[in-house]
């Protein structure tokens, strides 16, 4: 550009539209005329108080909005800046306009066109809609600007009002932490596996305390490499998240260090994928020293590759030969803190373990049989453990409500006794560093005579639950363990035969196949075929099979 094009553009922020003007008229011919002179788009942002605070100059096509950090959204919702720019070829808002004023969530957005030979000058406008069943964006028809009758003033505050009325419009639950939307991008697998996998997503929200207002599934042929959603399913949940007043968005995806970033920088909201939430969920609930060490030992694996720094000038001097220069940053010093920290908690985590073996080998040296509690997170397992043995392990109709493992003795007549051990449960897509840091625990499962695997038969998805299960099994090298698989919750069952059929059948058919149990781990006298069960597998020669569950446990 010409030294007099710049200075004409530079002159551009000496200019202050009325308050309650969306744009002068000077301002818009002025505007108009550089563009057609140069052949580009221009863009101003101007402020509610009419300041002119950014010159943009583009190419034909579009322009491109710098950060806007002197004008962080915080707790606003809106952003408090209006984007007046040009168009050349007098088309109208583009969808990608649209996009820019709600992942910025500008006040305004407006196109100024200027037809070829006529000396008049159109507008379109555009803003946020309040209404959450519209598609998030009012887009108003093009008109002559001096037609366009519209007070910022008034406008603007008001606007701003009906966002934050309808963002509270939901009634907030009193134990709800968090509020936020669910997002599922896959092109793998069916609609119903993704819509199956958003459901146990919500579940997990539940169990962290987070309200889930509103979910989207996505299933691209190909995923994007920064967002991992398209930018138009981005601009959607942007709308959504600020119509229902939603501070966070969880991905049912694992998402990279650099996507997390990306969609956090573009929607200036809080962002965590499904590991994440489970981790969340395992630090709340770990009561023993080994818990406690074992979250604490995932989380900082998970966090270490998702550290950020600022660079040279977080960095801190070092003294003596090689100390001179910008020394270590303080993204370094922290990687190297959490290094140390895994290292520490390794250690302590062996040692825990090297308690557990002695005690696990006492009681294999007692030969007293060792059964062991496994299954998918919610399935009944603690119930189960507290029916057999009268004991009151916490349950709770929450996911991973155990994640201790505790161990009780089952008593049998005659004498005869077992050591049952109930475990975390599993769930699908479990963090690998999470299933690494509780091997550990898991290994109590290596000396177990017999894996009880218990099943929720009242799950549509149960059959994916056993498959899922057995692969963890298989992972943790315990697939070839022998296996009795236990169908809970059959008091379930008759509700579910009058309203799925189909489904009641199939579960009746896998049990018979698959050489089961059913059971109610909530009525003491259903137990009975289980522990006939357990009998016939230890003590197979004992005549006391059949005599009455009430006298034993």
């Amino acid at each position: 550009m010409k030294s007099s094009q710049i200075q004409s553009l530079e002159r551009l922020y000496r200019r202050r539209i009325p308050v309650a003007e969306f744009c002068s008229h000077d301002l818009a011919t002025r505007l108009v005329e550089l563009s057609a002179e140069l052949r580009r788009q221009i863009a101003i942002l101007v402020n509610r108080a009419g300041n002119v605070e950014y010159v943009i100059v583009g190419d034909e096509k579009g322009v491109v909005i710098p950060e806007l950090r002197d004008y962080p959204l915080g707790k606003r919702l809106m952003r408090g800046l209006r984007l007046i720019h040009t168009h050349l070829k007098h088309e109208p808002l583009s969808e990608d306009d649209l996009t820019d004023l709600s992942l910025l969530r500008l006040d305004l957005m407006a196109a100024l066109l200027s037809t070829p030979g006529k000396n008049q000058i159109s507008a379109q406008l555009a803003w946020l809609s309040p209404d959450q069943r519209g598609t998030g964006t009012i887009l108003e028809t093009i008109m002559p600007l001096e037609r366009i009758d519209l007070d910022c003033v008034h406008f603007i505050p008001e606007l701003e009002a009906d966002l934050e009325k309808a963002a509270k419009s939901a009634v907030r639950a009193k134990d709800v932490l968090e509020r936020a939307i669910m997002i599922s991008v896959t092109t793998s697998g069916t609609r119903q596996e993704a819509e199956d996998s958003m459901a146990e997503l919500r579940e997990l929200a539940r169990t962290a305390q987070v309200e889930a207002l509103d979910e989207f599934i996505q299933r691209p042929k190909k995923l994007n490499p920064r967002f991992l959603m398209g930018e138009g399913m981005l601009r959607d949940v942007v709308i959504r998240a600020m119509q229902r007043g939603a501070s966070m968005l969880i991905f049912d995806q694992e998402l990279t260090p650099a996507q997390m970033r990306s969609v956090s920088a573009m929607t200036e909201l809080k962002v965590i994928d499904r590991s994440q939430l489970i981790l969340d969920i395992f630090a709340r609930r770990a009561k023993t020293l080994d818990g406690k060490v074992q979250v604490e030992l995932a989380q900082l694996k998970y966090l270490l590759p998702r550290l950020t720094g600022r660079g040279v000038q977080m960095s801190r001097l070092m003294g003596g030969i090689g100390g001179r220069g910008p020394g270590e940053t303080k993204l370094e010093t922290d990687r190297r803190r959490i290094r140390d920290r895994i290292a520490s908690l390794e250690r302590e985590l062996k040692e825990l373990s090297q308690g557990r073996d002695q005690r696990r080998k006492q009681r294999v040296k007692a030969g007293v049989p060792i059964i062991s509690i496994v299954g998918y997170t919610n399935a009944g397992k603690s119930t189960l453990l507290n029916a057999l043995t009268r004991s009151d392990v916490f349950t709770e109709d929450l996911l991973f409500a155990t994640l201790d493992t505790s161990s009780r003795r089952l008593r049998f007549p005659r004498e005869r006794e077992v050591i049952i051990t109930d475990t975390v449960g599993f769930i699908r897509s479990l963090p690998k560093s999470l299933l690494g840091a509780f091997k550990a625990t898991l290994e109590e499962m290596r000396d177990a005579d017999l894996l009880l695997h218990v099943v929720d038969a009242s799950h549509p998805r149960f059959e994916d639950q056993i498959t899922q299960v057995r692969a963890i099994l298989a992972e943790l090298e315990l697939g070839d363990k022998q296996e009795l698989l236990v169908f809970n919750k059959a008091d379930l069952l008759d509700g579910m035969r009058k309203k799925d059929t189909v489904g009641f059948l199939k579960v009746r058919q896998s049990a018979r196949t698959q050489f089961s149990v059913t059971v109610s781990a909530r009525d003491r006298k259903s137990l009975k075929p289980l522990m006939d069960e357990l009998q016939r597998r230890f003590w197979p020669d004992d005549e006391s099979v059949g005599e009455d569950i009430t006298q034993v446990g």
